[in-house]
């Protein structure tokens, strides 16, 4: 799967640590975790990079653990290494390792995202969808810079959100890269491009998207498609997890 998203031409890829883990992961886990991410650098190689998402899974002695076992296969970033509500711990994690740390994909403003900032990630990923639109996020930006920290806006969803983040990122000098969810796994029904009226400004030669001179956001909508959409409906959930003893288990 990362072959074919470099030959697309996309200079990195981001993929999840693990699916459903122990609360302290054994040695096992810990190695697949490894193995997975060493699998993708060697597709990869040295020139394109590979983020890894903890998506909250991990505990923080389970992260200062793994991360620095990861560091000799240089991930751009280790993304979310625990939940929010521990976000006062991630000063413990970032001493831990030189792996830079990213989060925010459920932070929503400047105030939460000050602590995160204040412990030391480097990555900053408010999601404009949540965080307040263009104006907060470009706050959040402002202060991620004065933290000398870099902006990855979070965006696993539609044409518009993923427009509305470029936007931001056209106008952010510490923008480091935008996510987006063209050809991902989840998209079974739909894809994002199915909504758009011209695709050609979601194109991505060498790796990067071209600043847009249209108006507004610079998308077009297919009305058309959303309303066939909207007829259709959906009811889309995230899978429920549970660990051996059936208590919840992070997805």
């Amino acid at each position: 799967a990362a072959a074919e998203q470099a030959e697309s031409g996309l200079t990195a890829v981001k993929m999840n640590a693990s699916g459903r883990v122990s609360r302290m992961p054994g040695r096992s886990e810990v190695d697949g975790v490894i193995a997975r991410l060493a699998a993708v650098r060697e597709v990869l190689g040295d020139s394109r990079d590979v983020a890894v998402d903890f998506h909250g899974r991990f505990g923080v002695a389970a992260a200062r653990r793994v991360i620095p076992e990861l560091a000799p296969l240089h991930p751009l970033f280790v993304e979310e290494p625990v939940l929010p509500e521990y976000t006062h711990r991630l000063g413990d994690i970032v001493a831990a390792s030189t792996v830079p740390l990213a989060c925010g994909e459920r932070l929503y403003s400047r105030t939460d995202f000050l602590p995160a900032l204040q412990a030391g990630i480097a990555v900053a990923q408010p999601d404009l969808s949540h965080a307040g639109g263009i104006s907060e996020v470009r706050r959040i930006a402002s202060l991620a810079e004065t933290f000398d920290a870099l902006l990855a806006p979070h965006c696993p969803l539609g044409p518009i959100a993923l427009a509305a983040s470029l936007q931001v990122a056209f106008a952010t000098p510490n923008f480091l890269i935008q996510e987006q969810s063209i050809g991902i796994h989840y998209n079974t029904e739909a894809e994002l491009l199915d909504y758009v009226l011209d695709r050609a400004p979601f194109g991505f030669p060498n790796g990067a998207i071209r600043r847009w001179e249209a108006p507004g956001l610079g998308v077009d909508i297919d009305e058309d498609a959303v309303r066939a959409a909207d007829a259709r409906g959906h009811r889309w959930r995230p899978p429920v997890w549970r660990h051996d003893d059936g208590s919840f288990a992070e997805w």
